[in-house]
């Protein structure tokens, strides 16, 4: 059984680079190790990349234990592996191939769609470590690991946890209308979703509200389409953690629309919790 630590991915651009402090930060944090991974095709390759890595990290965090690992293979393929034994997997939102973030099919991409664990997305355009809000979009109350883990970096980081749920309504059949307001029976139906929707994030959150006291919690529900709003909080987050489905088929390229537009649009690095 290997130790417990935050594995990062490497390729020796400046993507990879904020990749690398961010692992290292989140290691510190945790007081866990830190697996520095090159994905190369040839060994012979990765020696330049991964002594620049290291070398970088024993001058900023010269008590933090660092192994670097060269691996045959491609990126997406080696990650893959890493996740499943790393508290935390660290990427880049371009780099690791010569792959940007924007095209389909991306590293980040299908990372998001297979990882094995917690998935942070290196994005943004500010410090994540500024004392800002930690941001959880919550789906439904299935999204049970990315509360968790939300609330348990809100607590590490000694800031608030913002809860956005968001849902649409669903199309109700036309009706005739009722004399008397609110009561027809598509009305009465667009209420009783109203209403447990708005139950989603309470029920989803009751007990470990009990087990973190000190997190301060505050939840909206929209109905504006999810990955705008959520979008739109990430201004001012210093994290956004979201709930992904978790496809056993390697054949799917990419996560949901909702961690699709994060990935490529997010103002603050992206966590994705397996869901499944």
């Amino acid at each position: 059984m290997t130790s417990p630590h935050v594995a990062v991915g490497v390729d020796g651009s400046l993507t990879a680079v904020r990749a690398l402090d961010l692992a290292a930060q989140e290691a510190v944090h945790r007081g866990v190790g830190l697996r520095v991974v090159h994905a190369v095709a040839d060994l012979d390759e990765a020696g330049p990349v991964l002594a620049s890595a290291v070398s970088r990290l024993d001058a900023r965090h010269p008590q933090l234990p660092v192994t670097a690992k060269p691996v045959v293979g491609g990126a997406v393929e080696v990650l893959l592996r890493e996740s499943r034994d790393a508290v935390l997997t660290v990427v880049g939102n371009r780099g690791l191939g010569g792959i940007t973030g924007a095209l389909f099919g991306s590293v980040s991409l299908r990372l998001a769609a297979h990882a094995h664990g917690p998935l942070l997305v290196v994005r943004g355009d500010h410090r994540c470590d500024e004392g800002r809000e930690v941001l959880l979009g919550l789906e439904s109350d299935a999204d049970t690991d990315a509360v968790a883990y939300a609330f348990d970096e809100a607590e590490r980081r000694g800031v608030r946890l913002r809860v956005l749920h968001s849902w649409s309504h669903r199309h109700v059949g036309p009706e005739l209308p009722s004399m008397i307001p609110a009561t027809s029976p598509g009305q009465r139906e667009l209420a009783r979703r109203d209403a447990a929707e708005e139950a989603v994030p309470r029920f989803s959150m009751a007990e470990l509200r009990e087990q973190h006291p000190g997190v301060g919690v505050e939840s909206h529900t929209t109905r504006t389409a999810p990955g705008h709003a959520l979008l739109e909080a990430t201004r001012e987050a210093g994290v956004v953690v979201i709930g992904v489905h978790r496809h056993a088929d390697l054949h799917v390229t990419r996560p949901g629309s909702v961690a699709h537009t994060l990935l490529h649009r997010s103002h603050c690095p992206v966590v994705m919790v397996p869901t499944g």
